[in-house]
């Protein structure tokens, strides 16, 4: 996906790490497109991944989200940890609070994601914690062509 992704014109950026991040790096530099990574330093922090054309390294994560969220065209969120929970709440915080423009937010591997909605719209929603264009903000997709056409804002997904 992200190869289809950089083909049709967009940076990847990751954390840098191993795994998926390595493979949408993999995917960035395959499809002709720019790999960018956004490191950490934290102690248990793993080196950078080979695929990375630039790399830029935080000490903190609020900085470190601060450029994902203000260069991205569209928050592409793989299973991950606390890390990426973190990273995914905050990207559908600051789009319902109106602090970040509005923007494609896909999880990918609804398998993995399934009970953690269903928290969020069985426990959240249901006392009114959010709303449901709150929980509209975001998709589950997993069919990689649909992703990318969600990004290019060419499917009837409101975003």
């Amino acid at each position: 996906m992200e190869k289809l992704l950089a083909e049709a014109g967009y940076a990847i950026i990751t954390g840098a790490g191993p795994g998926i991040m390595e493979a949408a790096n993999r995917g960035a530099q395959e499809g002709g497109g720019l790999s960018i990574g956004l490191n950490i330093e934290i102690p248990t922090e793993q080196q950078s991944n080979r695929y990375v054309d630039k790399l830029l390294s935080f000490r903190y994560f609020f900085c470190r989200k601060v450029m994902f969220v203000k260069y991205a065209h569209a928050f592409v969120i793989f299973p991950g940890g606390f890390g990426t929970v973190d990273e995914f709440l905050e990207s559908i915080t600051l789009i319902q609070t109106q602090r970040a423009s509005r923007f494609p937010v896909i999880l990918v591997g609804g398998d993995y994601w399934k009970g953690f909605i269903d928290w969020m719209r069985g426990t959240v929603l249901k006392a009114q914690n959010i709303s449901q264009s709150d929980v509209d903000i975001f998709h589950i997709i997993d069919d990689p062509r649909k992703i990318v056409s969600v990004v290019k804002g060419k499917t009837g997904v409101a975003c």
